[in-house]
């Protein structure tokens, strides 16, 4: 049976291509191949000797995602639904905005967490993504944009990251060391998994990290996220006091606005509290609607009157916009309107 040369970390390839009686400086040039100029076959790889390239295509193969779908909304974001070796099926988002090009990526295929608000909670969990294809999905938007240069990777698509932890961390080593791109310009959102936030410290320092929030008291968050039984709010706030973030740094708390739910004035101020002695930022969210749920958006007056309270206590808060409306951006939309169609 052929190896999958992406499922290999460094040091495997190491072993493997010496393995092939070569030296093992050989898998660094591998890995240049792979992860800087998006070879998708070996004989692409022509400054291996064509006896080598001959043994790797014997021995090993190189996947790559398969693109099923992908949509352009009015505001320029891009969706993509990808195909993966078992049939299984993710989104990437891409969202241009001036000089940035951020691309929302997956880490799992749906997700457990079961978040009230979100659509692909409701799809469950079928499976966790292996580094090379969660890696593979900012590999894949380059090869279909032609080399656009993507200067923000954000891991807020399918599935919870830090219930994927290890695979999650190895495709960071990967984006951040032969790929380039600075751990500054990576951000992992997560609903609050705190031994694996800490872990995630350890193991990737200098990350930007986004905790969703959402709710200002447990049983809100309890009803919003089930997460927060086993996590809950007061020890996610302390965890985040404590975590050794650099100077000029902050912590960014994902708050998703929904009418008559988190929305009140007394929330705001409570999230004031909660937030004392961290050095965050907000990123407020007005809820979406999607089809077939019963939350709502809340009026302007009601979004811009909980950024008030918060800013003028000091705080950084933003109202994040809502990107590719008119392409089921939302994560899960896309993929769930396509196992429809196909009657998965």
């Amino acid at each position: 049976m052929r190896v999958n040369i992406k499922q290999l970390r460094e040091a495997e390839l190491v072993r493997f291509v010496e393995g092939l009686g070569q030296e093992p400086y050989r898998a660094r040039q591998i890995i240049n191949w792979l992860y800087k100029r998006y070879a998708s076959s070996f004989d692409e790889m022509t400054d291996l000797s064509k006896e080598l390239r001959e043994e790797l295509n014997r021995k090993a193969f190189i996947p790559e995602l398969r693109p099923l779908k992908s949509l352009t909304s009015r505001d320029g974001t891009k969706k993509f639904l990808f195909e993966l070796d078992d049939g299984e099926t993710i989104e990437s988002v891409l969202i241009p905005e001036g000089d940035r090009n951020t691309l929302c990526i997956s880490s799992q295929v749906g997700c457990r967490r079961a978040c009230r608000f979100c659509i692909t909670g409701r799809l469950g969990l079928r499976r966790d993504l292996k580094a090379f294809e969660i890696v593979d999905q900012v590999i894949a938007v380059k090869k279909l944009l032609r080399g656009l240069r993507i200067t923000n990777i954000v891991f807020m698509g399918m599935g919870e990251p830090l219930d994927n932890t290890d695979e999650v961390i190895e495709a960071i080593k990967r984006i951040t060391g032969p790929m380039g791109l600075s751990k500054k310009r990576i951000t992992l959102s997560t609903v609050g998994i705190i031994p694996e936030i800490r872990r995630l410290y350890r193991a990737v320092p200098g990350i930007n990290l986004a905790i969703s929030l959402n709710a200002t008291t447990d049983e809100t968050r309890n009803r919003l996220m089930p997460v927060n039984r086993e996590y809950p709010l007061r020890r996610l706030i302390d965890v985040c006091r404590s975590l050794p973030i650099g100077p000029r740094r902050r912590i960014t708390f994902e708050y998703i606005l929904i009418d008559g739910v988190n929305d009140s004035d007394e929330d705001a101020k409570r999230l004031l509290r909660l937030l004392r002695g961290i050095r965050a930022k907000v990123n407020l969210i007005p809820y979406n609607p999607v089809p077939n749920h019963t939350f709502k958006r809340p009026p302007d007056e009601r979004i811009s009157a909980f950024q008030r309270i918060l800013r003028d206590a000091g705080i950084t808060t933003l109202i994040r916009k809502s990107k590719g409306v008119d392409i089921e951006a939302a994560c899960g939309q896309l993929r769930a309107s396509y196992l429809r169609v196909r009657g998965g």
